[in-house]
């Protein structure tokens, strides 16, 4: 997976809450997702297709992978001193089993949430913690993308466990960056989705919803 951490970031957005302790990254809307910046995964066949939709719990993001990669990236400044938790609420509808994840043919993920922080003058020396929905490893398992040992692969969830159902996960940001890293991170840059199986050819159907970091 060619889809390397530079290119998850678009123009700088500030996000505002009426709570301080909790930073709401996406809105899901037609509006957000036109202003959102869209790259396609290097040599990837096709797009992936997402769309905005709601239910009683608010509005979400689907999205279609059909032997596709492409993300969407947002620039934002988050302080992990005071919220250093993200929250991913995620469904997988169409996982991809069978495929060996921690490996370049099969290093595809039905849904996966990257957090970013520069570490240099370039693009290419972005760190990332690429939070995965896992088609086939178990909660707690991680592992350096094949591509680059500068994203680290970490399985919030699993379709093992979790098919077609809404998952809420939690994962303290500023410790796995210290953990998988060693870096003492204070400010994160960015934060990206992706649904990807341009490496296994497979389809894929995720949703995600309530993306958000908090004090705990």
């Amino acid at each position: 997976m060619k889809f390397i951490i530079k290119i998850l970031i678009s123009t700088l957005i500030i996000v505002s809450t009426s709570n301080a302790n909790e930073i709401k990254i996406f809105d899901f809307t037609e509006k957000e997702l036109s202003q959102l910046n869209v790259r396609k995964v290097r040599g990837a066949d096709n797009n992936t297709v997402y769309t905005v939709g709601s239910n009683e719990n608010g509005n979400f993001l689907k999205a279609v992978a059909d032997n596709a990669a492409s993300g969407l990236g947002k620039e934002i400044k988050i302080d992990l001193n005071k919220t250093p938790y993200i929250n991913i609420t995620w469904k997988i509808e169409k996982d991809l089993p069978g495929i060996n994840e921690n490996t370049k043919k099969g290093h595809d993920f039905a849904a996966r949430v990257f957090a970013v922080k520069k570490t240099g003058a370039t693009p290419l020396s972005n760190r990332a913690i690429n939070y995965v929905f896992s088609s086939n490893n178990e909660i707690g398992f991680n592992s350096p993308s094949p591509y680059t040992k500068k994203s680290i692969d970490n399985v919030l969830a699993t379709t093992k466990i979790n098919i077609n159902e809404w998952v809420t996960v939690k994962a303290n940001v500023k410790e796995d960056f210290k953990k998988f890293h060693n870096l003492n991170v204070n400010e994160l840059d960015g934060l990206a989705i992706m649904s990807d199986t341009d490496n296994s050819k497979m389809k894929a159907i995720a949703y995600y919803q309530n993306i958000y970091f908090s004090e705990n």
